[in-house]
């Protein structure tokens, strides 16, 4: 699985440098962030200091920034720090004894992730919400909800294929042995996302650079 993240992660942001004009880029790419979600989710659940985790998280989230601004030639907030503000959702969710105050936090998170301009926005954290506390079983349901939602709200059509890599989650207990569970090193796993985007902000520097000479 992190594999397939990793690779339609790529896909996606070569799509957006060099093919902007062909869809099936990103359409490949839509199956990346799903897969990403569910990680962040994966890793609350099953760390053993969250704390730490959070602060990884934070700091990937920092080195990540430059990256990603150079790298997509973008003016915005990296993923990884939406991922941030989703992850300090679901600690606090477990810290704070009152739903109702859950929900009042939940309602300040969506505002400050649509009114500034983080990465997927509030879309992110509903979906982290829908992997973290919906039933498996009504995953595919609620996700093509959020995608219908977007696509009325932002006429973001392209999102509705992200509901792909939900339909293999829901289902991943039958998908064992054809690579679902293959693990990479901790290392590619954590600094791919920084890693890849230094990468294509070098490549199309250097391209400009020897259009300018030319």
């Amino acid at each position: 699985m992190q594999i397939i993240a990793m690779l339609t992660m790529l896909i996606d942001h070569v799509g957006v440098l060099y093919f902007p004009e062909s869809e099936i880029w990103r359409i490949i790419g839509r199956i990346a962030f799903p897969l990403y979600a569910y990680g962040i989710v994966q890793g609350f659940v099953h760390t053993k200091n969250r704390r730490k985790y959070f602060n990884r998280l934070l700091m990937l989230a920092s080195i990540s920034q430059l990256p990603f601004m150079f790298g997509l030639q973008v003016i915005g907030i990296n993923v990884i720090a939406t991922f941030v503000v989703c992850l300090g959702i679901l600690i606090v969710w477990e810290v704070v004894p009152s739903k109702w105050a859950n929900l009042g936090i939940i309602a300040v998170a969506f505002v400050v992730l649509e009114a500034l301009p983080f990465d997927y926005g509030a879309y992110a954290l509903l979906l982290i919400l829908t992997y973290r506390f919906i039933p498996r079983n009504y995953w595919i349901a609620t996700h093509m909800a959020l995608n219908a939602a977007i696509f009325f709200y932002q006429g973001w059509e392209i999102q509705i294929f992200s509901i792909v890599p939900t339909v293999f989650l829901v289902y991943a207990k039958h998908l064992r042995g054809i690579g679902m569970e293959i693990r990479v090193p901790r290392w590619l796993w954590r600094g791919f996302y920084p890693g890849h985007l230094f990468i294509l902000a070098m490549v199309t520097a250097i391209t400009e650079v020897s259009l300018s000479v030319e």
